[in-house]
């Protein structure tokens, strides 16, 4: 697998409201054992949208390995001024992440329409990518369930063709 899209909830959806609360350095740990096992194997690139919350957790991991590993970062946005809306915090850290990328677009390159940006979104990275790596509890419902249903529903649509 060279390519791998990560993404999972966002920080508010698990509770976290600081960037580096002990739960998100567990989280991030997790994320580190995960890549270095992908990297292990040809991983070359990780995709992200840079979402709040784990997409941005796994940024910062990706920035971090880069410097030992041959690992880039690609961000690849739903639509302009994702971050506009957010608080000064978040926004730093969200620019502090991209500033670490190798990559960075937008899938829509106008700003906020409408909620089918996301599943324009959702759909690029799946399809453009080898493999997925998502940050979710079947039993807690929250924003990865989309990304999670699409992915499923790409791989059934790739399976029925391989037959």
């Amino acid at each position: 697998m060279k390519s791998l899209a990560i993404s999972g909830y966002k920080n508010f959806e698990l509770g976290i409201f600081k960037r580096d609360a002990s739960e998100a350095k567990y989280i991030q740990l997790a994320l580190r054992k995960k890549l270095l096992s992908y990297i292990d194997e040809g991983l070359e690139w990780v995709i992200i949208s840079g979402q709040l919350g784990t997409e941005l957790w796994a940024g910062e991991v990706v920035c971090e390995l880069k410097s030992e590993f041959p690992v880039k970062l690609a961000i690849l946005e739903p639509f302009f001024e994702q971050a506009g809306n957010w608080n000064e915090a978040n926004k730093l850290w969200y620019e502090e992440v991209v500033g670490g990328a190798d990559y960075h677009a937008f899938i829509t390159e106008r700003p906020y329409e409408n909620p089918g940006q996301f599943g324009m979104r959702d759909q690029f990275i799946i399809e453009n990518t080898d493999g997925a790596l998502l940050l979710y509890d079947f039993e807690k419902e929250g924003s990865p369930k989309f990304f999670y249903e699409r992915a499923k529903h790409f791989r059934n649509k790739m399976s029925t063709r391989l037959h």
